[in-house]
């Protein structure tokens, strides 16, 4: 979609329903290649449409497709292709009648904030250069047997208030780093914390735990998803494949999905599905699926970004607070090899944590961003020294930052400034990725230091 975003003068005349009822939720995701997607969750039998303008004049009215029949669990969701070239483009659940739309077309940058028709609904659209992407992951509120977080308390899992504060930033890209929903068993009775909550791969839990808080960042950019572990066969992959998966839907459940690349201007993001690599082990039967994967990276544009759930080298806090960790899985995959020139940074999430990560030897600074709601994990503030089971790479030096937030990642020229916001859009601290690193200057005393 082209940069120009209306000012709408006069909404056109609406027949009173209840078609804002049956638009459940709605978003731009990117697919393989860069395509916009619009995709819509709707509790009707038909699907919505995409009224897009080139100008004041030129209009075309397409239907979205049916992408996922609805089920015993699910409501129909739908999809369908955003015109690049349009100047406008929004979602309609009826026919709009007339052409009578009174409008300006100003700069995205002037205006970058959502602008509703009710019940039509504008959709965002993807600057070809983004200047601003905002990274995020681990969102989800955790309901699992006995480890039990507040769901209803917005101080324990904040992720409504970080996505809405997220939002006022008007990035132009939205990385979400897997890891979507964490509700899989009931919340216990006589437990307030968590009182009402919905649990399951079911449209109500991945409602509660990710598009109705998320909804403001929703419709604030394009989105980029990556598939967490949550999102394995094993928890909620049916669920994902059906409302966020990048390719279209037919009711199974890969494993693995395919590497895909996302390009944009002066930049690559090569996606990486790693659901099924375990951590701490290695699965001998997934290992040729990464090491295609790694050598794959060699074709891909410079610079590329790697981008995918679970790190490969990052921390935890282990036995007398030495930092540890690496997939042992991708690892393996490797081989000793290092990972292909193209990649400037590897981006991934899965610790719950912000970390940022520099190599002695010839691998790309990672940077996580695991901390967007779910119960935080406790790594060393310092991360020089960790220590992993397989001694390729080792860490010249890194640190990590606890509680909640999300990365805005802002572009100056080759480099790119990373400045981490804490769950109510407060800045907490600024890095630089330049020179193949991360460099995290100590905040200003008056800043939060943590």
């Amino acid at each position: 979609m082209l940069l120009l975003a209306p000012l709408l003068l006069a909404a056109p005349a609406r027949a009173a329903g209840d078609d804002h009822d049956k638009l459940l939720s709605w978003w731009v995701q990117l697919r393989p290649g860069g395509a916009e997607e619009a995709r819509a969750v709707v509790d009707g039998p038909a699907c919505p449409l995409i009224v897009s303008f080139k100008g004041a004049e030129e209009r075309t009215d397409a239907p979205m497709t049916m992408r996922a029949a609805a089920s015993a669990d699910f409501p129909m969701v739908c999809s369908g292709p955003v015109p690049a070239d349009a100047h406008w483009s929004f979602i309609a659940m009826d026919k709009v009648q007339g052409d009578g739309f009174q409008f300006e077309l100003r700069h995205a940058e002037a205006s970058a904030a959502l602008i509703r028709i009710d019940p039509t609904y504008m959709l965002p659209g993807l600057r070809p250069d983004p200047q601003r992407i905002l990274v995020l992951g681990d969102t989800g509120c955790r309901l699992k047997d006995s480890l039990v977080q507040a769901c209803n308390d917005p101080k324990q899992w904040p992720f409504a208030g970080l996505a809405a504060a997220a939002a006022k930033l008007r990035p132009d890209l939205v990385i979400h780093v897997g890891d979507y929903l964490y509700r899989e068993t009931p919340c216990p009775d006589g437990n307030a914390g968590c009182a009402g909550s919905p649990s399951g791969d079911n449209w109500a839990s991945w409602s509660a735990d990710f598009f109705a808080p998320g909804a403001p960042l929703l419709h604030a950019a394009p989105w980029v998803i990556v598939r967490g572990n949550h999102e394995d066969c094993a928890r909620s992959a049916p669920g994902f494949m059906r409302v966020l998966g990048p390719e279209p839907y037919d009711g199974s459940c890969p494993t693995h999905l395919k590497t895909y690349d996302v390009p944009l201007q002066g930049l690559n993001l090569r996606v990486m599905d790693n659901a099924d690599a375990p951590d701490t082990s290695v699965d001998p039967s997934v290992v040729p699926e990464y090491a295609a994967d790694f050598a794959a990276l060699a074709n891909a544009p410079t610079p590329t970004w790697l981008v995918m759930h679970r790190p490969i080298w990052a921390a935890i806090k282990g036995p007398l607070g030495i930092p540890v960790g690496g997939n042992q899985t991708m690892i393996a995959a490797l081989a000793g090899k290092p990972i292909p020139p193209p990649v400037s940074l590897m981006l991934a999430g899965h610790i719950h944590a912000f970390e940022t990560l520099n190599y002695k030897d010839s691998a790309p600074p990672t940077l996580l961003a695991g901390n967007g709601g779910d119960l935080l994990d406790d790594p060393p503030s310092d991360l020089k020294g960790t220590i992993f089971q397989r001694g390729d790479v080792s860490v010249k030096d890194g640190l990590s930052v606890p509680g909640f937030g999300f990365l805005l990642m802002t572009r100056h020229g080759t480099d790119w400034e990373i400045d981490l916001f804490d769950a109510a859009g407060t800045f907490e601290r600024r890095c630089m990725l330049a020179g193949g690193r991360i460099d995290c200057p100590a905040p200003p005393a008056e800043k939060k230091d943590g």
